[in-house]
């Protein structure tokens, strides 16, 4: 990546990043440091070392990245980077995920390269004839309902086929819970009381240490898919 590449990607003038190169002890703020680290892929702390113990946390909570009051308040190109970043697993355990086809610009595609090129891709989907569901739709109240949500998932996830990588299973046990893991990276929205989960607060977390905030989540996925349903065509 050259320098006026890098510039581009992180909002910065060519000079800002010569600075940065010619000086160990020339650091930008949190936010821009956290932005070169994603374009290029490593942690701040290899670029900045120094800046380090003064500017990023060292506790357990250092595996947060970035939080936000709502999911929606999360910039899309933040999805963007982990989906099409992600070389060994995709899972999303969202309870519809129906958000992703219409925020995402040709999502099943991406998803198929993905498959295709030998990444998992997993969703783990609520059961729309669940009881569970049909409790959820009458907390939300929304004319676009909870089952209607999952059924257009499903029908984008069969209309790539049986695919070889691609999977669905049906879990009622992450109703008030999503998790959106993407290699070492992951997105996490606790949902509150009667909201819609694009009201909801979400983290964003990157694995940084063994049985931290990341792998206590990451556990969480893999039990939802060790006890979930098969999802008919989609069934590992």
């Amino acid at each position: 990546m050259t320098r006026h590449e890098l510039a581009r990607i992180v909002d910065v003038v060519p000079k800002t990043v010569d600075r940065w190169l010619g000086s160990d002890s020339r650091a930008p703020h949190k936010g821009t440091q956290l932005r070169v680290a994603e374009a290029l892929k490593v942690s701040a702390e290899m670029l900045w070392p120094r800046s380090a113990g003064e500017v990023f946390k060292t506790g357990p909570d250092r595996e947060i990245v970035a939080s936000y009051p709502y999911r929606n308040a999360c910039p899309p190109t933040v999805w963007s980077s982990l989906i099409d970043g992600a070389r060994r697993r995709i899972v999303m355990a969202g309870y519809t995920s129906y958000f992703l086809w219409q925020e995402q610009p040709k999502a099943a595609e991406r998803l198929r390269a993905k498959a295709e090129a030998g990444c998992q891709v997993r969703f783990i989907l609520g059961d729309p004839d669940s009881e569970i569901t049909r409790k959820r739709e009458q907390v939300e109240d929304d004319p676009l309902t909870v089952s209607i949500r999952i059924q257009m998932t499903l029908a984008k996830l069969r209309k790539l086929g049986p695919l070889p990588g691609l999977e669905a299973r049906f879990s009622d046990d992450h109703i008030a819970l999503s998790v959106f893991l993407f290699d070492d990276e992951m997105l996490v929205t606790p949902h509150i009381a009667n909201l819609l989960g694009h009201e909801s607060p979400m983290l964003h977390l990157r694995r940084l240490q063994p049985d931290g905030l990341f792998d206590r989540f990451a556990q969480h996925v893999d039990a939802l898919w060790e006890g979930g349903r098969p999802v008919p065509g989609l069934a590992s």
